[in-house]
């Protein structure tokens, strides 16, 4: 049976880059200022507390800032889309450009094998080779990196923490907190993420959110959105990631998607040759 949850519906879904501009991590006085510059930040605000106090759950700002890199394996599948992939991603963690090797692509449960890569390089999405059109490489390069790295993205420059009324989720009380985006920062600024916190580890237990990539929002409906449970922790490298994520209609608490991550490293190099696009490949403009 899929898990209930009481509370508003208060999530919009951010999908791409925020940019950083940050201090030069490679040393530890680079990490000590970025970590004192974030938490002043988090501080100035209860919701932005509250976030801290969730990313010391898991693992810390210095443990996030000293990971150059963040690379898994991310398998994701949804039964109302018709779409399963996998794919082995690297991303660089100041930068957040994103290259990945596609290993399966298909229909939802037949995922069939495949050859190709496809990036976001800052600046530009591609994907090769240009035949593949199923998963668009501007949405999904760095979706599933973000999906990953809550609580940590959301602390970054340019978000804005709430904290809200607490709520049940599976008969226990859970600390809230809502993050936006300001104007400019990424393909979806209007989007935001609710997440919802363990009152006794921190840790992030489930995340509410829309997805808007593309679409003209009206700001008189009310947007779909989904539950997506973090489940099964894992600690590398310091820090505590999920690696099994299930996805409900939060109204109507039907299944909706599911994905899994593995293999996972905060230190593999990341080989900016990858970024360049081949010869033949598709590349996909920024919605209107």
């Amino acid at each position: 049976m899929p898990r209930r949850y009481s509370g508003p519906l208060l999530l919009l879904f951010a999908v791409l880059a925020i940019g950083c501009g940050n201090p030069d991590t490679s040393t530890e006085d680079g990490v000590s200022q970025r970590v004192a510059e974030t938490e002043v930040r988090l501080n100035a605000t209860e919701g932005g507390a509250l976030l801290l106090e969730a990313i010391d759950a898991h693992g810390g700002l210095e443990a996030w800032y000293a990971a150059p890199t963040s690379s898994y394996t991310w398998e994701y599948a949804n039964e109302p889309a018709d779409l399963q992939f996998k794919s082995f991603l690297v991303a660089d963690n100041e930068t957040r450009r994103v290259y990945h090797d596609l290993l399966t692509v298909g229909a939802y449960g037949n995922p069939r094998p495949v050859e190709a890569r496809f990036a976001w390089t800052g600046e530009d999405a591609w994907m090769y080779p240009d035949s593949i059109e199923s998963v668009n490489p501007r949405f999904w390069a760095t979706t599933g990196y973000y999906f990953e790295q809550i609580p940590f993205i959301l602390s970054d420059p340019g978000t804005f923490h709430e904290r809200m009324a607490d709520e049940e989720l599976d008969g226990e009380m859970h600390d809230v907190v809502r993050v936006t985006f300001g104007q400019g920062v990424g393909d979806s600024p209007g989007d935001a993420y609710t997440l919802l916190l363990d009152k006794e580890t921190g840790l992030v237990n489930a995340i509410r959110y829309t997805v808007t990539y593309g679409r003209d929002p009206d700001p008189d409906a009310t947007p779909s959105e989904t539950l997506f449970y973090y489940e099964d922790y894992v600690t590398v490298d310091g820090l505590t990631v999920a690696t099994h994520f299930m996805g409900y209609d939060a109204e109507e608490m039907t299944f909706k998607n599911e994905a899994w991550a593995d293999s996972i490293s905060f230190r593999r190099r990341f080989d900016p040759s990858r970024l360049e696009a081949p010869d033949g490949a598709r590349f996909v403009p920024a919605p209107n």
